[in-house]
């Protein structure tokens, strides 16, 4: 922990990074996309689409922009990133600023189809010719027997209590709200440090484990670090985190005992989802072949199809599965995760984390990942196919 009169030298020292990165922080707060990219008429679209029997594609609504993005386009670009002395770190936020540009562009278009889908490959990018191997390798696996505690029995509110009694091994609040206009059955909203609960949905026993090691293990805990970081851009967000960031949660489902072959067949699903807007596959498309092809049930193929087609064409959930066999490769090599809790960082800046540390710009974390600290996982299927993802 940096004393404060260390501190108070460190910033004086760099005067000018802090105010660009406090600049960046007030812009980038207003353009969280999970915020804008979820349609407001989920279920009644979802009701018109299986009424006709699959053949009409739904046609979602979105939120209304709070912001102007040619403005904020302009305020981004303003910055005078060349009052940054040290080169690495003004590429760092060389990188950033582009990164938000993209997302506001992204944001901006959500509802326009291809311009929004083309936006989104951007940021997120598209799944490669081996994750969509991955994926189709681990759907040749026979389905697991369903057990009891795959059975979804539990309501919103025993989900609240729930996740109010797993946080109590974690030092930092938890603020939950229950929503109906989220395509997950749960998520962390970021800059409201919120954990949102989707209202007209049940839960099974191991889905609240899964939930609670990914949203609260790493999502909210990648969150509170970031808070406590001298530099806002850790709480806001280094370029393209995704892939880090739901790698860190998905493994940490695993080592909590939580991950089953359901789970990584879903994450193999959004990558042959993802896949299917490469391929030019309309919505209808896209369900028939997780529901008709590979013969999910119509409500999670719904999901996975919704979460692939939102916005115009949303590519963010190719990189779960991307994400999980790199973190796990990591984990086999016996790297230590700590650098990548430092709040929503990417892996392939862990260099330069490491140079804000030694400069006094970083500072190591306070909430850790219970879960990594010790293995549970006791299915030796998800070990081979982990180990032996391309």
């Amino acid at each position: 922990m940096i004393r404060e009169g260390e501190f108070r030298d460190i910033k004086r020292a760099n005067a000018e990074l802090f105010d660009i990165d406090a600049n960046l922080d007030r812009l980038v707060k207003r353009i969280e996309l999970l915020n804008y990219v979820n349609p407001l008429n989920i279920e009644k679209e979802k009701h018109r689409f299986f009424t006709s029997k699959y053949s009409e594609d739904p046609t979602f609504k979105y939120p209304k922009l709070k912001f102007d993005p040619y403005k904020l386009h302009r305020l981004f670009f303003s910055q005078r990133l060349e009052r940054i002395a040290d080169e690495q770190i003004r590429k760092l936020y060389q990188d950033i600023i582009y990164y938000y540009a993209n997302m506001i562009q992204c944001i901006e278009t959500i509802g326009a189809d291809k311009k929004f889908y083309y936006n989104s490959l951007r940021i997120y990018g598209t799944p490669t010719e081996k994750d969509v191997h991955n994926a189709k390798f681990i759907l040749h696996y026979e389905d697991e027997p369903i057990t009891g505690d795959m059975e979804k029995v539990f309501s919103p509110e025993e989900a609240k209590a729930y996740f109010e009694d797993f946080v109590k091994q974690y030092d930092f609040p938890l603020n939950i709200r229950f929503s109906t206009n989220i395509a997950a059955a749960a998520m962390v909203s970021n800059s409201t440090r919120t954990l949102l609960i989707k209202k007209n949905t049940r839960f099974s026993k191991n889905q609240l484990l899964t939930l609670a090691h990914h949203e609260i293990g790493v999502h909210l805990v990648t969150t509170y670090n970031g808070i406590l970081q001298p530099l806002k851009i850790f709480s806001n967000g280094f370029p393209k985190n995704v892939e880090t960031q739901e790698g860190l949660a998905v493994f940490g489902e695993y080592m909590g005992g939580a991950l089953r072959l359901k789970r990584l067949k879903e994450l193999a699903y959004r990558v042959l989802a993802s896949d299917s807007l490469i391929k030019g596959y309309a919505f209808s498309d896209t369900f028939d072949l997780i529901h008709n092809q590979y013969k999910l049930n119509r409500e999670d193929a719904f999901t996975i199809t919704l979460r692939a087609h939102r916005g115009g064409g949303f590519t963010k959930d190719r990189l779960y599965l991307s994400g999980l066999r790199k973190i796990y490769k990591r984990y086999l090599h016996e790297e230590p995760m700590d650098t990548l809790l430092t709040g929503k960082v990417t892996l392939e800046y862990e260099d330069i984390i490491k140079k804000l540390r030694y400069l006094g710009l970083a500072q190591n974390i306070t909430h850790k990942n219970h879960s990594y600290a010790q293995n549970l996982n006791t299915n030796k299927t998800l070990d081979f196919i982990l180990n032996n993802l391309k």
